[in-house]
């Protein structure tokens, strides 16, 4: 992460990273790594959320947040903040490369100073609303994957709108009115399956009876994704979106607004 925010990183960066992410895609597993039964969730205790926030305006300094929730009754028994500067634009298919620095550190912390709390599962969110992706992403290979891996850790990707892969997802139109079609009520699924690889990329999620538009939820490391919808379908007994991540979503806005600036 050397190049300066307000400049584009070259061709030749881009093709670095790409090999990089292609390199620890090597070490992904998407079978089930966990401590949990994933049918019944029993001896599931603690699930992770990771974010960042920004206050407006600024897309260079942020904060970064980890929230671990006790299940099942989703109470926060961990929460923790960094504040970061950073240095890379927002880069389509490459966001782990702008965020996932900030993520570790507060997650290597957590298991240095409370290993009794570290979580199971991590459920992953991004700045931007199609980006909190594992498998959803062009290269299978988002930043929840990127963050499982180099953690060890058994990660979902959850995002709040639909990343389109130009040849496998081309027509977005006819996506939606197919998922649309198929989600009637919590817990119905459409299952993205890339037009041209026929390889399954996620699914489209509705976790609510209240919210019509559906999450996206995608493998990241260490779990396969029947467990991830499990997961996501438990941290969701009110809101669209996941209790872990959105309130490391609200925890981080809410340190913002204290502190006034990040400068």
């Amino acid at each position: 992460m050397s190049a300066d925010y307000d400049q584009d990183p070259s061709e030749e960066q881009r093709l670095a990273w790409s090999q990089q992410q292609n390199d620890l895609k090597k070490q992904l597993v998407l079978e089930d790594g966990l401590s949990f039964d994933t049918t019944t969730l029993a001896d599931l205790k603690y699930v992770g959320g990771v974010d960042l926030s920004f206050p407006l305006g600024d897309h260079e300094n942020a904060v970064a947040c980890l929230v671990v929730m006790r299940m099942p009754d989703l109470q926060i028994v961990y929460k923790e903040f960094l504040q970061t500067k950073l240095h890379l634009p927002y880069i389509s298919g490459y966001l782990a490369f702008r965020e996932v620095e900030p993520l570790m550190e507060l997650i290597q912390q957590l298991k240095t100073n409370q290993p009794d709390l570290y979580p199971q599962v991590i459920l992953v969110d991004g700045m931007y609303t199609f980006v909190g992706n594992g498998l959803l992403h062009p290269r299978q290979f988002g930043i929840a994957s990127h963050l499982g891996v180099l953690c060890n850790t058994p990660t979902i990707g959850v995002a709040k709108n639909f990343l389109v892969i130009p040849s496998e997802f081309d027509d977005m139109a006819a996506i939606k009115s197919q998922y649309k079609q198929a989600l009637h009520k919590k817990g119905d699924r459409f299952e993205l399956v890339g037009a041209a690889s026929g390889s399954t990329y996620g699914t489209a999620l509705r976790t609510s009876d209240n919210a019509v538009n559906p999450v996206f939820v995608s493998q990241g490391h260490l779990i396969t994704l029947a467990s991830a919808v499990n997961v996501v379908l438990a941290t969701c007994p009110k809101h669209r979106i996941p209790e872990p991540i959105r309130a490391a979503d609200l925890e981080s806005r809410a340190y913002i607004r204290k502190s006034g600036s990040l400068q």
